[in-house]
């Protein structure tokens, strides 16, 4: 695993959580919600794929 992925999600939630504070303070708490949803669907997508990778590597490794 990349320290990189690390910093990208850790990098998504910074974001993701003023995005949020942003639209709650202007009172669009449906906005903030929709944001929040977006940002875990975008790093649930960054971990599937390194799950996909590493399952790759077993396959490889013991010859599956």
């Amino acid at each position: 695993m990349d320290i990189d992925l690390i910093f990208k999600i850790a990098a998504v939630g910074i974001l993701i959580s003023v995005l949020n504070q942003v639209l709650v303070r202007a009172g669009r708490e449906e906005q903030a919600m929709l944001v929040t949803l977006t940002g875990l669907v975008v790093v649930l997508l960054m971990v599937i794929q390194q799950i996909d990778l590493l399952f790759d590597t077993v396959k490889d490794i013991f010859d599956l």
